[in-house]
């Protein structure tokens, strides 16, 4: 039987699966990643370091498999969205991977809203944040020596993919479903975009050709191979996002469907099958399918999962579990009581506010612990609402009937019941929490011609049996305190201004 190999790499670790061509999940395996913080606001990671893990996660799961080489069929990464790495001519790294996570671009946002910040989503789909275009005019900005060593600007699953292959920068590539978080590409047409570029003055010369997920790059070289366990010549495509690649996973392959990744970020998207830029709230990132033709309008918050665990390891210092946080936060009623949680600990990123920071408002005697956590959750999820509301904006004939919950906060009850009431609708929790490997392992498939559907092993990923469904009450009491959150970051504001910024 055929074998494909999926690899995620993300933010807090790599991972591998080596599946069999329908989707049974044979071994797995995941290598922590390293963080490096060189600076206030500055978090990168070092792409060699990005290679040996896949590399290494691979060669694991081959191990641990025990099938022959020969029985592979072909791999597909998928990474990290957001952030921006730089190759040379020779197809090595030229620059660290900027993390979608560091904020050092903050004023270099400015050259794209100056230019008119309307247009440019119009054209990106995409607003102004903490994504690649800006981080891309940052490393020209402040430094030249290093911007002038990029040969092409890729992200770390490229990477990987062409070292893997042997590519040099000539053959280097940005698959589509990153397209939104460039700065520079008209999403809609699949092309880098000739008016964004000159006007911003980066030079068409730095960006690399862009493919779809599915597209055959190369094959293994034979040092690869011999470290991968697998044969030379092994086929690769070219991959996709990390988000992407999750909610392609969790079956979102059809207008109707809300996705939710309940992880290091706290993403929610849907599909739409048309390209309706957010200018007006300049909130919603319009990114496309892995699938042509398919939209999934998204949004996010930066490090919102990251929330929770701060709160159990470094407030309760471990000692509570996940479970017991849980169990206390669903005695808790819906509006906490009064407590409402900030969960933007190093700025805002949708819509972009560099200034806000994380908070508790409407503290009192009443709220013990279980309060403080269960305010985690809702504060994600009038975050989520606040999404929802413009993309039905956008797409006001569509109609969603349930939401997919992928990523380690999924296995939560009362997480997916506060988003169920948040959002007055069902919230399933499909049957893998990490539906990423699983997408890629689909999209590998599809692309060495293995099966002629691309959504052969993604269409049934889901599980409904693990649903919350909204119940009325709480809905009603999140409805009429939505506002009240929303109002929260305008009524701050100045606060945070004279924190951050004091004369």
């Amino acid at each position: 039987m055929n074998h494909l190999i999926g690899i995620d790499i993300g933010t807090q670790s790599t991972k591998a699966g080596l599946m069999t061509e329908d989707g049974r999940l044979v071994s797995e395996y995941a290598a922590e990643s390293r963080l490096i913080y060189p600076e206030e606001g500055a978090v990168i990671q070092d792409p060699d370091e990005m290679l040996s893990s896949a590399i290494s996660a691979v060669r694991a799961v081959m191990d641990e498999s025990g099938i022959a080489p020969s029985d592979v069929a072909g791999l597909c990464i998928d990474g990290q969205m957001a952030g921006v790495m730089g190759v040379g001519r020779d197809g090595a790294a030229a620059i660290p991977y900027d993390s979608w996570l560091d904020t050092r671009c903050g004023a270099s946002r400015r050259a794209f809203i100056d230019y008119g910040e309307e247009r440019v989503i119009a054209i990106t789909g995409g607003p102004v944040s903490y994504t690649a275009g800006p981080k891309i005019m940052w490393w020209k900005e402040n430094h030249p020596e290093a911007f002038d060593r990029v040969y092409k600007f890729v992200q770390p699953a490229a990477y990987c993919t062409m070292r893997l292959c042997g590519l040099d920068g000539d053959e280097a590539f940005y698959d589509h479903t990153y397209l939104h978080f460039s700065g520079f590409a008209d999403t809609a047409r699949k092309v880098w975009s000739d008016e964004l570029m000159e006007s911003l003055g980066v030079g068409k010369d730095k960006f690399p050709r862009i493919l779809r997920p599915y597209d055959k790059v190369g094959g293994l070289t034979a040092d690869m191979a011999s470290l991968c366990g697998l044969l030379p010549g092994t086929p690769l495509v070219a991959g996709c996002g990390d988000t992407a690649a999750a909610s392609f996973g969790a079956g979102v392959t059809e207008p109707g469907i809300i996705f939710d990744v309940a992880g290091t970020a706290s993403v929610l998207a849907c599909a739409v099958p048309t390209f309706a830029p957010d200018k007006e709230h300049k909130t919603i990132l319009f990114a496309p399918s892995v699938m042509d033709g398919l939209y999934t309008p998204m949004a996010y918050i930066g490090g919102g999962g990251m929330c929770l665990r701060w709160y159990r390891d470094d407030i309760l210092r471990g000692a509570a579990s996940y479970g017991e946080l849980d169990e206390g936060a669903a005695s808790v009623p819906a509006g906490c009581e009064g407590l409402l949680f900030v969960p933007q600990f190093s700025g805002r990123v949708c819509p972009n506010d560099t200034l806000v920071r994380g908070a508790y408002i409407g503290l009192g005697w009443v709220h013990g612990r279980e309060h403080l956590y269960r305010a985690i959750m809702e504060g994600i999820a009038y975050e989520y609402a606040i999404y929802y509301d413009i993309i039905k904006g956008l797409a006001p004939d569509q109609r969603y009937d349930r939401v997919l919950s992928v990523g380690g906060g999924s296995g939560s009850a009362v997480f997916a019941q506060i988003k169920s009431d948040m959002l007055g609708v069902p919230v399933s929790a499909c049957k893998e929490a990490d539906t990423a490997l699983l997408a890629c392992c689909s999209i590998a498939g599809y692309g060495v011609g293995l099966y002629g559907d691309i959504t052969r092993l993604v269409a049934h990923a889901s599980d409904y049996s693990k649903s919350a469904s909204p119940h009325g009450p709480a809905h009603e009491v999140y409805e009429a305190q939505k506002e009240v959150f929303a109002g929260l970051y305008g009524a701050l504001h100045d606060t945070y201004e004279r924190l951050l910024r004091p004369k």
